[in-house]
């Protein structure tokens, strides 16, 4: 291991969230800079692969979210290509990135999820629109969210409060995915849990409260500063946000997730954490939420991306 180690940043890409991916990949570029370690970045292109073989740079660094950095396919790529890099396996990225599989997994260890069904785009067209939303409706309230299956930013994500918005929210959420997610929509406090991974095992971080000024937490209110309040630690029971830690941390053994992650959840009124998702490469922009996480304990961001970083090259 030398002492300056060589890192390649992925940033960039052509999914939804290319910007995002941009500007995590900066501030991972910055704050590695500052240690006076060597760090590059590259986009996920034709050349990439060729140029990594090639370079055997000692870690990669995949800040890339969305399709091209989240659903595992890129990650099994290196993984063949015997490359060191930060974050989960491609098969348990895989698993995450799928929510309704995610889902399954933290139900089955255990953890509490709200209810949901699983509606593809053949099935919507081939059974009828006002058949499918009848049938949701009978087992389930009017009070719903609607998403895509897989992907992330909460792109294509609408809070459903009466019958006759369902069919546009599914048709919002087929243009992200072939699969929508219907959940029952829990109200509380939404928070995210970002985990690390450590010496003794994934530990969670402070719970981050979040409060947007609209009442939905959506794309523009993640990446738009002043749009959402946050408070970390959140404004929970210690109690209730150990078991929310817990419940992180569950999610992140469940699916065999790696070095880091984040958990987003929501408390119920009765103290009771609800998992919704967890994403295998969370966002490090200056409004992200493990960023604030970090900060909130004490930690500077170079030496916390520098001991993550150490963990890969250690082979953990």
């Amino acid at each position: 291991m030398t002492q300056t180690p060589s890192v390649v940043v992925l940033s960039g890409g052509i999914s939804h969230e290319r910007d995002v991916s941009l500007r995590s990949g900066r501030r991972v570029v910055d704050a590695l800079g500052r240690l006076g370690w060597r760090v590059t970045t590259a986009e996920p292109d034709a050349r990439l692969l060729p140029a990594l073989l090639e370079r055997r740079p000692d870690v990669v660094w995949p800040a890339l979210h969305g399709a091209s950095g989240e659903d595992g396919s890129l990650r099994a790529l290196l993984d063949v290509s015997g490359l060191t890099y930060i974050g989960s396996r491609g098969a348990a990225a895989r698993l995450a990135w799928d929510k309704p599989t995610a889902k399954r997994l933290v139900t089955s260890a255990g953890g509490d999820t709200p209810a949901s069904v699983t509606l593809t785009r053949e099935v919507f067209r081939e059974i009828g629109a006002r058949s499918a939303i009848d049938t949701i409706l009978g087992s389930m309230s009017e009070t719903l969210v609607v998403k895509p299956a897989r992907g992330g930013s909460a792109q294509g994500v609408t809070v459903v409060e009466a019958a006759d918005q369902l069919p546009r929210a599914l048709m919002d959420a087929f243009t992200y995915a072939d699969e929508a997610l219907i959940e029952q929509r829990i109200v509380g406090t939404e928070i995210a849990v970002g985990v690390l991974d450590g010496d003794d095992g994934p530990e969670a971080l402070p719970a981050v409260e979040i409060v947007p000024r609209s009442g939905f937490y959506g794309f523009e209110e993640r990446y738009t500063a002043g749009e959402t309040r946050f408070y970390t630690p959140a404004r929970l029971d210690p109690a209730v946000s150990a078991v929310a830690g817990n419940l992180a941390v569950l999610a992140h053994q469940a699916m065999g997730l790696r070095h880091l992650s984040r958990a987003d959840i929501i408390v119920d009124a009765e103290g009771r954490p609800w998992f919704l998702e967890s994403n295998v490469m969370p966002g490090l922009t200056e409004t992200s939420l493990l960023p604030q996480a970090l900060l909130s304990t004490g930690r500077d961001l170079s030496q916390a991306y520098a001991a993550i970083t150490q963990r890969a090259l250690a082979g953990d």
